[in-house]
């Protein structure tokens, strides 16, 4: 059951308290600007009574920016920081909640708390520059009862519920969050609770579309006790949670009423052992106000941050010495929260630096699946796109990402102007211009708009997203194609960010704008064409079959070099690219890809490209078979790496190959390795022109001291699954294939000793068909079913 259209809402108004009207004020700006609306976070409550037997009872509700529901004193659901996060001035979502069993007969008393997400961000402490308000916090609800004798009832939000300011006296998405406990109204979302002295709600205008959520709710999906409490050398008691991660604090206390207890997270500590905040937001903190119970528990509910360690101030830990009579933190905890969507996929190896590394990037995955895919859970939150199509791959063989993709391409079209531009984030909550417009349109960022709904047909089998958005995508394309002019090359934005060149990490320093811009736009060409042919646009498909081999021409023209078969600079990430979009003549690819190799080896296998080239340099090593290198460039901690920022301490993917201090310690943008571990080492992958993994590759790559490896993933038709073990002589490969889905396997060896099919050995059988033998490995194509491939070599 769903409200779908704006008639399914005409009944129930958007509410809010009078301070928060915003017709009271000339602006939004303006009104952020009065300090009393910085402390205030209101709370609505309803009184109903149900007379008859209830069958069904629905509750929709969108707050803004963030709401939490409770129905006769307690929560609705265990969702946070619902609803998601979108284009307010388009769109809202509401939650839906099922309430059957928790509506009694007689009164019942609704409860909705309200926060300021990115709707609305009051000053007072950190915020990100650029980012845009949206409105004052407001709510609208809408509940639909169904009675037993086949009659029904509606309830809506409208002027005669009640409000109050709540005991939450700060919040904000960037700053944190603050909590007077002796501000409580004790019972309020209650029955017979007196609300004489709360005021009636006023009606205000909401946005002006809303829309069901979607994607799978935010919780808290793991917690942390600490592995260590020391005091540092000023004083404050000091948390080390041992894994950075995405959440919030839980804080039991006790101690007199009115004492003031604060917890600063940090992904770092200074050698005083004291938080640094200094590159993630500065001044972010949550606060409790004790109301002198004897104990008192307490978590956030509209903030969140990314940390691992927690200062603690105005308190000390159970059972240290407290000469001034402090509250007295008797546990402390990190909660994780993220986007609560099923695993997909598990990965294993004999070598424990890679396994550290696929926990590395997976706990910066985990940290950045909020209701957008952000860069870091802390300093932006924001949905940079040029990660969501390059970890598109990584992601979803972890997790069930198809609702946070839909999300992600519905926010992309929403954010597309009229002239075809799509920002570099979505939701665009925050516009650069100036000598920052390279953070607002970067072609790498905004052909996520086109990349994202063909990857997204290619892994679920989705042909409608393509319809829905192919106008869109189309559109973008122009928009680069205008860019370009009549030179045909696009040549301006971010580049390849993050690079490993001799300054600072940033903006592109080892490759030519013009290299990573055109050659996203050729690829972009290249998707349209194919999705044109899927859609039967024939005039589309020679449209862009044309355009795409000017774009060729202008991108070899301009950048290669004849001579000595190298692109651009001979950066691995322009010679990577090339390859990897096709740009590459045919009779020249062998010589291209040599030369990427042997840059590598000749620079002692030390990688250099960022966060646009990391990913088409591993799929070119791998599609070239070259994952030895891969292998090298990554089982070492010597040089800037995935292995150098673990042997730096760092418990999740950092921002810098380098780990360096002074960026984010927990960011999505560069774990393009954790495709190559399930697509590589466990060799589960799909045929060019398979769709859901219909037709199925089991290639696993034996590389390095590599023994063993355990990959599984969750198709859309079921479970894959691939395992081997290697010895001197001996190759032995377990695959499960699920039903109605075929494989081609590759398996290791020169001869074949036996051949398992669901518990039973056989040499052939109907499901197992011999296709012959490709260098060192046997090739198999089977149905579906459990196998077990045993081999043995002379030359591995």
């Amino acid at each position: 059951m769903g409200l779908l259209t704006v008639k399914d809402w005409s009944d129930a108004k958007w509410i809010t308290m009078d301070v928060f009207n915003e017709a009271n004020y000339p602006s939004i700006d303006s009104a952020v600007k009065v300090v009393a609306l910085r402390s205030i976070s209101p709370q609505f409550r309803k009184d109903v009574i149900i007379k008859k037997v209830i069958k069904n009872a629905t509750a929709f509700v969108c707050g803004l920016g963030q709401f939490e529901m409770s129905l006769n004193g307690k929560k609705v659901s265990d969702h946070f920081l619902d609803p998601g996060w979108t284009t307010y001035e388009k769109y809202s979502l509401y939650v839906p909640f099922d309430i059957t069993n928790q509506l009694v007969k007689g009164t019942n008393t609704i409860g909705v708390m309200l926060g300021n997400g990115f709707y609305y961000l009051p000053k007072g402490r950190y915020l990100k520059g650029q980012i845009m308000q949206h409105g004052l916090p407001k709510m609208i609800a809408k509940i639909l009862v169904e009675y037993i004798d086949g009659t029904s009832e509606i309830i809506v939000s409208d002027e005669s519920w009640k409000n109050a300011k709540s005991p939450i006296t700060y919040n904000t998405i960037y700053g944190g969050e603050d909590y007077n406990a002796t501000l409580e109204h004790t019972g309020w979302d209650k029955p017979r609770f007196i609300d004489t002295s709360w005021k009636r709600s006023v009606a205000v205008k909401g946005s002006p579309v809303l829309k069901a959520q979607q994607a799978a709710p935010l919780k808290v999906m793991e917690s942390f006790k600490p592995i260590a409490i020391f005091q540092n050398k000023k004083g404050s008691w000091l948390y080390d949670l041992g894994q950075n991660a995405s959440g919030i604090v839980s804080v039991t206390v006790k101690g007199f009423a009115g004492k003031l207890v604060k917890v600063f997270p940090a992904e770092l500590i200074d050698p005083d052992s004291s938080v640094n905040q200094s590159a993630t937001g500065k001044g972010y903190c949550f606060s409790y106000t004790l109301k002198g119970d004897n104990i008192e528990s307490w978590q956030p509910r509209f903030s969140y941050y990314g940390f691992r360690y927690v200062q603690l101030e105005g308190a000390v830990p159970e059972g240290k010495n407290n000469p001034q009579n402090l509250p007295i933190v008797t546990d402390l905890k990190g909660l994780h929260t993220r986007n609560s969507t099923e695993r997909t996929g598990t990965f294993s190896c004999s070598n424990e630096r890679f396994n550290k590394i696929n926990t590395l990037i997976d706990w910066a995955i985990k940290s950045n699946m909020a209701s957008v895919l952000t860069d870091c859970p802390h300093r932006e939150k924001l949905g940079w796109l040029e990660q969501v199509h390059l970890m598109m791959s990584s992601n979803q063989y972890n997790y069930n990402f198809s609702s946070l993709n839909n999300k992600a391409v519905a926010d992309m079209k929403v954010a597309q102007y009229a002239s075809g531009f799509v920002p570099t984030t979505a939701p665009e909550f925050g516009k650069f211009g100036g000598a920052l417009s390279a953070f607002s349109d970067s072609p790498e960022w905004g052909s996520a708009y086109v990349i994202m709904p063909w990857y997204m047909y290619q892994w679920y089998g989705d042909k409608r997203v393509l319809e829905e958005n192919y106008e869109g995508m189309k559109n973008y394309a122009t928009h680069l194609q205008k860019q370009a002019g009549a030179s045909n090359i696009v040549s301006y934005g971010l580049g390849d960010w993050y690079d490993l060149g001799p300054k600072s990490p940033g903006k592109s320093q080892l490759t030519s704008l013009g290299v990573t811009g055109t050659a996203i736009w050729y690829y972009d060409v290249t998707i349209l064409e194919k999705v044109a042919r899927l859609l039967n646009k024939e005039n589309d498909v020679q449209y862009y079959q044309q355009l795409g081999t000017t774009i060729k021409d202008a991108f070899n023209k301009k950048y290669f070099h004849p001579d000595t078969f190298q692109y651009d600079s001979s950066s691995q990430t322009a010679n990577a690219m090339a390859l990897y979009m096709n740009l590459v003549e045919p009779q020249n690819r062998d010589k291209v890809l040599a030369n990427i190799i042997n840059d590598l080896k000749v620079n002692n296998n030390a990688l250099t490209a960022g966060d646009i080239g990391f990913r088409y340099l591993m799929q070119t090593l791998e599609n070239g078979n070259a994952s030895q290198i891969i292998f090298d460039m990554n089982n070492r901690s010597d040089v800037p790496g995935y292995g150098y920022q673990i042997a730096h301490g760092a418990t999740a993917l950092t921002e810098s190959w380098q780990a360096l201090r002074n960026v984010s310690n927990n960011h999505l943008m560069l774990g393009h390795l954790m495709e190559w571990l399930y697509s590589g080492l466990g060799g589960i992958k799909q045929n060019d022109s398979s769709v859901a993994f219909k037709n199925i590759i089991i290639h696993p790559e034996i590389v390095g001291d590599i023994k063993d490896v355990k990959a599984t993933y969750q198709s859309p038709y079921g479970l894959i699954k691939s395992e081997w073990h290697k010895t001197d002589n001996n190759f032995q490969l377990k695959v499960t294939i699920p039903a109605n889905t075929t494989a081609t396997i590759d398996v290791l060896g020169d001869k074949i000793t036996s051949i398992f099919v669901d518990g039973k050995e056989v040499l052939a059988s109907n499901n197992t068909q011999f296709i012959g033998k490709k260098k060192n490995r046997l090739q198999y194509k089977i149905g579906s079913g459990n196998y077990i491939f045993t081999t043995t070599f002379f030359n591995n």
